[in-house]
This record gives C-alpha cells, structure tokens and sequence, in this order.
C-alpha cells in the first residue's frame, strides 16, 4: 500500500504511477459511494455502459474521462458521488462478437447441449466450418465472451483512472437488468403504452430483424430511375421508379391535386404494365410535381412515404417482399386483374428472387413488353439501412411490439425543455428528432441475445397463437425467459402443441433495456433509499449521434413511468476524429486502442488529450496533444520536488510580499474561474486557465523568487508561504485532470489522498487573496522575458548578467515594476534596472505594457 508523507524522491517521474495508485486506490476503496442521507448531497452519473464487443477504442477513452472529470470536481465540491460503471453486454453486436470469434451461429430449432464446450477461437475466418447452436447454449456463450471482455474494459478503465465505484458495477442483460426491463415493460402494458401491432416495419434481411427510425442511417446508393408506362382509358401515362420489382405491388398512383397535367385522371383507374391490374389514380398535397413526372407510384411498400400514404390514404395491403428479401407468393386471382393468368404467368418468373435480381428480370420484361420507355437512367441517392448493415433495409408486415411516443410529443419536447444541455445547441437535435417523429418505438427485435418479453400466448385448437390474450407472470416471478419458464396453470408438455401455450420469441431491443440505466443504476425495484437519494440523476454524459437514441428513450421511459426526466443535465461529447477527419468507428476500421498510448505519454497525458476537446466538439486524434499533456506532468512533478525542498514556512508565516502577494491575487482569480467553468460543464475552459496559470508560476514567479526564497529572512518566508500555498492550490486544480500525478506529489507532503480534499476556494487564502495586485506577475514577467530573450540572440548563458535594463512605461506600471525590483533583478541577473515614466503627453498613461530594452 502507499505511504503518504514519504521522504522527497531523489529523481521524480511519472512513469509507473498507474500502477501503483491504481493498486492504492482499489485497495482503500476511496471512491466508493457514502449515502449520506439526503439527495441534495448527492451527485448521480448515469455513465455511459459501453457496448461490449471487442475492445474500447481512443473515442471511449476520449469521452469518459470528461465523465470522469466532472465527478472528481464534484466529489471535491464536497458532494457525495454516486458513480456507478455499467456494461451494454445484448444485443446485435455481441451477437456478431461471438459469431466470428467463435465461428458459430444459432440456430433456435436446435435442442439444448448441457454438454456443449466452447470451441477454440477462430484464428482466421472461415478456416472451420460454423458451428450451429441451440439458442441457450449461444446465449452461454454470449454470456461467456462478454465475461472476458468487461475484465480487460475495467482494468483498461481503472488505468485510465476512473473514479468509478465498481461495486455498483451492473450489466443490462443480467438478472437484474431483465427484471428491472420486464417489470417495466409490464406496466407499461398494462397502462395501455406498449403494444404490439402487424405494421409494415424497417427490416434488414440479413440479421432478420426489425430496425427502428433511430438505428437507420441514409447511404448514398446506386441507383436508376426506370419509366414505366401504364395505361388509363386505352392511354399511356408514364411514372419513374427507382424499384420497378414492387410493380406488382402496386396500389395506387398519385399527383398533386393542383397539377394540370393530371386532372383529367383523378378518380380513374390505370392498369399496371404486366400485370394488368387496376389501381386508382389519386389526388395527394405530398405528391411532388417536380420529380420524375409527377405521378408517382404507391407501393406497399417502397419507403416511408408508402406507408404514409398507404395508411391516409386506406389503400389496398399487397406486399410482396419477405423476411429473407425474397419476393413471396402473390395470387392474382384474387386482385382486379384484366387477365389473372397472364399476370400470374409474369409474376412466377420473378417470385422466390431476392429483391436485385427481381429488378433485373422485370426490367427485361418490362422491356420485352415495350412497357419501360426509354433506358433506365443511373442515379445516386438516399437510401435507408441499419447502422449496422450492409444492405439496404426492407419495408416488411410483421408482429411487432411498440412503446407509444407519437401522442406524448409535446410532454416529450417539455421534458427536454427541462434540461439543462451541455453545450446548449444540442438541445435542438432532441427538439428535432421529437418534432418529426413519424411513428411509435419499436422495440421488439428477432434476435436471441436479449432480454425476452415476458409473456406466451394460448394456442387454439388449431395451434394458432391468441396474440390478443397473451399469458402474463406476475411481477414477483420475473425475470422469466418465455423460451424455457411456463406460464402459470400450464405444463412444458403443453409447449407449442394445439390447446397450450407458446412463448414470445422476440427480445427486446437493445435501447429499451439501455434507456433504463438511471432505473437499473439507482436501484428502483429493490433500493428504495438508494432511489430516492440518487434519482432524477444529476447528469447523462453521452455522444450527441445518440441523442435520438439512448437520450430519447431514457426520456421516454421516465416520462411514461415516473413522470418527471431522468436528470437535470445532459454533457454531449463529439466523436474522434482520424487524420481524414472522418468519424473514428469499428465499423470503418480507423480505430485507435489507447493501451498503447498509456503505455507511452502515461494516462496523465491521455487524460489531458481529452479533456483538450470542449463539450460537444468533434476533435481530431493528437499524438502530439499528448505529448504537451505528458510535459505538463512531467512539470508539475518537477515543480513539487523544487518548491518542497525549501524548508517549510514557519507556523503563521505571513505572506507580505508584493511579488507573493500579487501571484495568490491572480491565483485566486484563476480558482473562481476555473470553479465557475466547472459548475458549467466547461472543463476544457477550466484546464486552459489553470495550465496558463500554472506555466507562468512555473517560468517567471518561482524564477522571481527562488532566490529570495533561499534565505533566512522575512521576505523567505513570504516566498516559501507562497509557494506552498500556491502549488498546493494548482495540485488540487489538476487533480481532476492529471489524477495520478497530482496524488504523486500530494502524497509528498499529505497524509491522504488529494482525490478527498476540498476544491480550492479563495476563502482558503485570507486577506493575500485581496491584498495582492493583479497582473503584477504578468507585468514583471515582461521585464523577464525581454532579458531572456536579449541573451538568447546574444548566445549567451541566462547566468550571465546584464549590464543595465531600461524600463518605460506609464508611471501606474513603472510604480508597480518597482515594488519587486530585487525580485526582478534577481530573477534576470541584472546589475542596474532603470526606470523610466514616459511622457503623458504620448498617451502613456493608458498603456498597459512596458517598454524594455536590456543591455548586456
């Protein structure tokens, strides 16, 4: 264990800090959480739990030591933190995580192995053939791999020097998480705000799930633009297409009710080409005349405009791409065909193709029939696909679960009006993504690493499912896994056969167990007392691309259930940028592991680079940055092992020294500062003052008075007072931000961790915080620099001294220079310093800066 009060070092460095605080630190569990009784004393952090899957990259590291930041600062402030660390272990990427490090998949058909052992990691894809599963036995071994992946992130974390409490450490897919989930979605039903609904939803044929507004991203795609030409009263009219394979999807075409072209076909019917159906022509405000020709093409379903229409509109339900991205069964007969059999002959050419190479063969009947007028023409544009995919996404009808937002969006918009957003601006994207919601969350998704939906349903004597009579537990029996727990008054021989019962096999997406962190975190169903004194939290620190995601559906989920938000501010990180200026990801492949860069700048230094970028600012990858941040420590170390190797001040030692006086006068200054940009989230400003702080006490004040304070004299003891005072000031300043350096030193001359001490304040400095004269320091450090500067072109060492300085300025500045004159004598090596009030007449007076010239 450490020794605080150890003899100075001989040599400091801050190589092997982590280590050995780190150690410290775990071992005296000095961040763990006190309840002190009453919420106001608390400060509540809804940390970010990082998606599990792989390893954290610089981006992580970039954005969670601003959460950092902001706790340390407030544990200072006297406040007890609550600072729990949770792990996003379900969902699609620890899904993807385990498929390739293992070569497996799940299969769900298969029963379960109560043998089945792990295989050996693969050493290269595809070198084995895949191993099927049964879903409980890929379920173990999501839950395996993600066990030794959230050991290397918290060891990461806790070299990086989070002042996390790791006892509150939770995940959102163990058995508190499902509860806690489960519980919540079972009110929520039975308040009428979920529900599951056949609806026409955003589906990635290749995961085979439903995708939700929020989890979509616009591509720039290849495309074209086919003109088809269908028929009204014996005429051709002609629509442009980028999909001609949802043809025979077809319901209805619409043009712009002012639209002159199309008035005469308003209220008529048009024959699709091919198939021969009939189909209405339809007057819409939405449809835009100025794209393709005008009339436009209602398919169920191309895009979201479809659906829209579709529903207004309460046209015909004829949708034709499935699940698996194949065009499924459509049976003419029973549409409004001119000639049922032909289309149908037609139709069986394309059924059973994926979507591609559907467009393909229609087009080529399309010309055959001398129906595409003209050649298709190439095109790029927006198209929807899942984040996490590599296809463009499908329109699908399938059972779904939604939580309702589209009724709640002006309580919704009100409770992000209560934040406080940090920086402001970002408040807009919320009010945005709110104003235009199009419709309710989908939550339900078709995966198997996720928490269940805690429901079965009866089965008819047919085997049927009884969708709108689902079997519920009781609130006391969750969590429960429907897959494998039976509903109550049933037996596991009544599982999926005609007059009993089959579990819900959805899960439920990832957002909507992550939007319940504060939940989970504070402890709502089994905590009371922790609850109340660390709910509505104080903070959400996030990146700003999920404020539609994470942000929103955690205030959904408050909102709905609670009534109030979850917390009072939201601090928004900006993403890392490569050397392209593109957006660091996973995905891309442009990540950076900090291991690494700990390994070589020290986490002081990575900690530094962070904290460089301000509140909600994209900011670029800087090796260098971090090397600035490593000589920043490398200097504070130094000037600890300096100033603490003068004797200690007296008892009651005064500080009465201009020069000392005047640097505790800009010192205090520099606290309320960096305490007021704090208190506003502005760490990044804070750092900037105390950094410039601190490099001219290092570079003018200790040269001014390292001299003096080798004496054995009054004007000594002022100085050693000060120093004292005013580095030990600076280390607590740091201490958010160099965590390890700033407890190397403090442990020098202390008896307990800096981490526990209070925050600077200029009440800790009495009277020297008034007494002082501000800017003096800047202004005797001109005299400084200029000598320097004038031995630096001369070559010469700055030991040598100089002959005679003159000093001009107006007689305000030259009376304030000469109230340190040993001081600046001493500092510079200068035998004679003159001092010269300019002329009033040449406006000196309001000149606030010296002229020096210095002869050697």
């Amino acid at each position: 264990m450490a020794i605080y009060g150890s003899p100075l070092p001989d040599k400091p460095g801050i190589d092997g800090l982590e280590t050995k605080w780190s150690a410290y630190w775990t071992q005296t569990d000095i961040y763990r959480f006190d309840r002190p009784g009453v919420r106001e004393a608390v400060y509540s952090v809804d940390t970010p739990p990082p998606t599990v899957s792989g390893s954290l990259h610089v981006g992580h590291v970039f954005s969670y030591t601003h959460t950092d930041l902001l706790a340390r600062f407030q544990r200072m402030r006297g406040k007890s933190v609550f600072y729990p660390m949770g792990w996003d272990d379900n969902g699609l990427p620890t899904e993807r995580r385990v498929q390739n490090y293992y070569g497996v998949r799940c299969d769900p058909s298969l029963p379960y192995d109560p043998d089945f052992t792990a295989p050996e990691p693969l050493l290269k894809k595809g070198s084995r053939p895949t191993v099927a599963l049964s879903r409980r036995n890929f379920i173990e071994l999501c839950e395996q791999l993600t066990a030794e992946d959230e050991k290397a992130f918290e060891a990461l974390w806790r070299r990086l020097g989070l002042s996390v409490d790791w006892s509150l450490t939770y995940t959102t897919i163990g058995h508190r998480a499902r509860k806690v989930s489960q519980t919540s979605f079972l009110r929520l039903l039975a308040d009428g705000q979920a529900y599951q609904a056949d609806a026409p939803t955003m589906w990635d044929v290749d995961f085979q799930t439903a995708v939700a507004n929020a989890e979509t991203v616009d591509k720039d795609t290849p495309g074209a633009y086919h003109r088809l030409a269908f028929q009204v009263d014996g005429q051709d009219v002609h629509i442009d297409t980028t999909r001609p394979e949802l043809l025979p999807a077809c319901v209805a075409l619409l043009a712009h009710p002012d639209d002159e072209r199309f008035q005469h076909l308003f209220g008529k019917d048009a024959t699709t080409p091919l198939f021969g159906v009939r189909v209405p022509v339809r007057a819409h405000r939405n449809a835009d005349p100025e794209k393709g020709t005008g009339l436009v093409m209602v398919c169920t379903f191309g895009d979201a405009t479809d659906v829209e229409w579709w529903r207004e509109l309460q046209l015909p339900h004829r949708a034709i791409v499935q699940r698996d991205g194949r065009l499924g069964p459509l049976d003419f007969a029973a549409l409004p065909c001119v000639d049922p059999e032909a289309a149908q002959a037609v139709y069986d050419k394309l059924a059973g193709s994926k979507t591609a190479q559907a467009r393909t063969l229609i087009v080529d009947e399309l010309r055959a029939a001398g129906a595409l007028v003209g050649e298709p023409r190439p095109i790029t544009h927006s198209v929807k696909y899942f984040e996490k995919g590599d296809r463009p996404l499908e329109l699908v009808t399938s059972r779904q679960w939604f939580i309702r937002t589209m009724e709640h969006q002006d309580r919704l918009l009100a409770a992000g009006r209560e934040l406080h957003w940090h920086p402001a601006y970002m408040a807009a994207r919320y009010e945005d993504w709110t104003r235009n919601l199009k419709s309710d969350w989908l939550v339900s998704r078709q995966r198997f690493f996720g928490v269940p939906f805690p429901l079965w349903y009866p089965l008819d004597q047919n085997g049927e499912p009884q969708y709108d009579s689902p079997l519920l537990p009781d609130e006391s029996a969750l969590p429960v896994d429907p897959s494998s727990d039976v509903p109550a008054g049933y037996q596991e021989s009544q599982r999926d056969v005609p007059g009993g019962f089959t579990g819900e096999a959805d899960v439920m997406d990832t957002w909507a167990t992550s939007s319940l962190t504060p939940q989970l975190a504070c402890g709502w169903l089994d905590d009371p007392e922790l609850y109340a004194q660390t709910f509505p939290m104080d903070v959400r620190p996030q990146a700003h691309e999920i404020i539609r995601t994470w942000l929103f559906d955690t205030v959904v989920r408050s909102t709905l259930a609670e009534g109030v938000v979850p917390w009072r501010h939201a601090a928004l990180s900006g993403w890392i940028l490569d050397p392209d200026r593109k957006k660091m990801s996973k995905s891309v492949g442009n990540v950076v592991t900090p291991g690494h860069l700990i390994e070589e700048f020290g986490a002081d230094a990575v900690r530094y680079w962070s904290a460089s970028g301000r509140p909600g600012a994209d900011t670029a990858y800087d090796p260098k940055q971090m090397k600035i941040g490593r000589r920043l420590a490398t200097k504070l170390v130094n000037a600890n092992r300096f100033v603490l190797q003068f004797p200690a001040p007296a008892a009651g030692a005064q500080i009465t020294h201009a020069l000392d006086l005047a640097a505790v006068a800009d010192l205090a200054g520099v606290v309320a500062e960096a305490t007021a940009a704090l208190e506003a989230y502005e760490y990044t400003l804070a750092l900037e003052r105390i950094e410039r702080f601190f490099w001219t006490f290092c570079d003018d004040y200790v040269e001014f008075v390292k001299e003096r304070a080798y004496r054995e004299d009054q004007g000594a003891e002022s100085a050693r007072a000060a120093l004292r005072l005013i580095l030990g000031t600076v280390d607590r300043l740091f201490a958010p931000y160099l965590v390890y350096c700033a407890e190397e030193v403090w442990s020098w001359s202390h008896e307990r961790s800096v981490h526990l001490e209070p925050w600077p304040s200029a009440e800790e400095f009495g009277e020297a915080a008034t007494a002082g004269d501000p800017g003096l320091l800047r202004l005797a450090g001109e005299v400084i620099t200029a000598v320097r500067r004038a031995k630096a072109a001369a070559q010469v060492s700055m030991r040598n001294e100089a002959g005679r300085v003159t000093v001009t300025g107006s007689a305000q500045a030259i009376a304030r220079v000469e109230s340190v004159d040993g001081d600046l004598r001493a500092a510079g090596r200068i035998a004679v310093v003159e001092y010269v009030v300019a002329d009033p007449g040449d406006g000196a007076e309001t000149v606030s800066t010296l002229d020096v010239q210095v002869e050697l």
